[in-house]
């Protein structure tokens, strides 16, 4: 049996996927599944450049501006709304355009990758903040990469919310990330998915995103910030996309 077509367009933050999937669904008749694990906030519109409604050229989108921020989501909740919205797309008998970077989301999504076993642990995770704020993330990196070397080839010294998230799957389940992907991947692929990533000269990439980081404080991001930060205790994951 032919498996449906789902097109997905990835790549670094500023390489243009929002304007372009735009263009694309206008073209094609298609409706946008947001892959972006911060555009999935209320109230953080700014700081994740979450397309605005004159943007979306009346366009529909899914998954984006629903979950309020003081609200945990994980990425088997994203994998399981992703499906929802991709089957009611296919439904109207249009085309699905899976669009964003967060690469842990669109993994799990088109590889069918599994992380349903594991348990977020608060205690842990402080655990692992105090560490790296005392020791440093170097000191996390080094650790992580001793449990799950493979994983680490893929991410940066600096990168702490990866970091973390090796170490967090090895401590809840057991098993590494690497090895949970590895068996997820024995499982059929549910859609047809044809990725297309955008890729840029680095130091043109790196202009646009100061470019657009300008744009952002002009807008008010400071101001976006302190006003969701006053108003909510918790982050469980939210604020990490603006790395507070």
């Amino acid at each position: 049996m032919q498996k449906e077509k789902v097109i997905v367009i990835c790549g670094p933050t500023a390489s243009g996927k929002t304007a372009l999937s735009i263009e694309l669904a206008k073209k094609i008749d298609g409706e946008i599944v947001s892959c972006d694990s911060m555009q999935i906030y209320k109230e953080m519109n700014i700081g994740t450049a979450k397309p605005t409604k004159e943007e979306m050229q009346t366009i529909k989108h899914y998954l984006i501006d629903f979950i309020p921020p003081d609200k945990r989501y994980s990425v088997s909740d994203y994998k399981k709304d992703a499906k929802n919205a991709i089957k009611e797309i296919l439904k109207k008998g249009r085309i699905p355009i899976v669009v964003g970077g967060t690469g842990l989301y669109l993994d799990s999504l088109i590889y069918e990758i599994e992380y349903q076993n594991m348990e977020f642990d608060e205690n842990y995770r402080k655990k692992l903040e105090e560490k790296a704020q005392q020791e440093g993330i170097e000191k996390l990196y080094e650790e992580a990469k001793k449990i799950d070397p493979e994983a680490v080839k893929k991410i940066s010294k600096n990168d702490k919310k990866r970091i973390l998230r090796i170490l967090e799957i090895y401590h809840s389940t057991g098993k590494t990330k690497t090895e949970q992907e590895k068996d997820s991947r024995k499982k059929e692929v549910e859609y047809d998915y044809k990725v297309y990533a955008l890729d840029w000269d680095r130091n043109k990439l790196y202009d646009r995103i100061n470019k657009r980081v300008d744009i952002m404080l002009k807008q008010g991001l400071i101001e976006e910030v302190k006003q969701i930060y006053n108003k909510y205790k918790k982050f469980p994951t939210a604020m990490q996309g603006l790395r507070i």
